[in-house]
């Protein structure tokens, strides 16, 4: 009997044993199971992080390349602004040169300005030099009532002019094609007694003789005639001075 209790005392220690033995390894597993969740929860969560953090560099990413476009872009529409800012600048300038010019060149149409005529330089202003121009051009196209008109009225409107010998001059030949040869002469002589060293003044005494002649005054003319040869004797209008004297009786 002593010896049965001993045996169920034993039995029950084992399954005692035996079923703190389950217990224990039950725990391990739980525990096992319970750190793997843990486990995998923090991997989970660290997968979550990482895969939102991924995003947002994506995110900040795709704003950083969309932020450098839209500085080229900007960069792209300055350098164009400032392409058409220099060429509006030198456009400007252009016309600046242009309209400077341009009033220069107007000025100048009203300024007096230097001419050498018939070896004579003086200051004429611009209308009064046009003026003169015109009225000899009018003569050398043979209209020569139109070009006594217009020098007479050269004259008047410019007294003090120094094309005044020159005008003389003309006015006096256009005069002589018209056979108006006292007016002619009154020009000749008044050329010659104003400026006698003009280079025109040998051939103004020419003329003048030519008219005495067509007027029947011989006399005046040989006088013209010998006055010219003594007074400009190196002059061209002088040979035919000469000339003319043989011939003249």
């Amino acid at each position: 009997m002593k010896t049965f209790r001993i045996a169920a005392t034993l039995a029950a220690g084992l399954l005692a044993f035996n079923a703190h033995a389950g217990l224990f390894e039950d725990d391990e597993a739980r525990r096992a199971i319970l750190e793997l969740r843990t486990a995998q929860t923090r991997a989970a969560e660290e997968l979550r992080r990482t895969t939102e953090d991924n995003a947002q560099l994506r995110r900040s990413l795709l704003d950083l390349s969309n932020q450098i476009e839209a500085l080229r872009n900007e960069l792209a529409a300055m350098r164009g602004q400032n392409e058409n800012l220099a060429r509006a600048v030198a456009e400007m300038q252009r016309s600046q040169k242009d309209l400077t010019t341009g009033l220069d060149e107007r000025l100048r149409k009203f300024e007096p300005g230097k001419v050498n005529v018939d070896g004579k330089e003086f200051v004429a202003e611009p209308a009064e030099k046009q003026e003169f121009e015109a009225a000899l051009a009018t003569l050398r196209k043979g209209d020569f009532t139109a070009a006594q008109t217009s020098f007479l009225a050269f004259m008047k409107r410019y007294p003090q002019t120094g094309y005044r010998a020159s005008a003389l001059f003309w006015l006096g030949n256009a005069q002589y094609a018209l056979r108006s040869y006292r007016d002619a002469v009154t020009n000749f002589r008044a050329l010659v007694t104003a400026e006698p060293e003009h280079m025109r003044a040998p051939e103004a005494l020419l003329s003048l003789a030519n008219c005495q002649i067509e007027l029947k005054d011989n006399r005046s003319a040989r006088k013209t005639l010998e006055d010219l040869v003594k007074a400009y004797p190196q002059a061209e209008a002088a040979s035919v001075a000469k000339e003319r004297l043989a011939k003249l009786k």
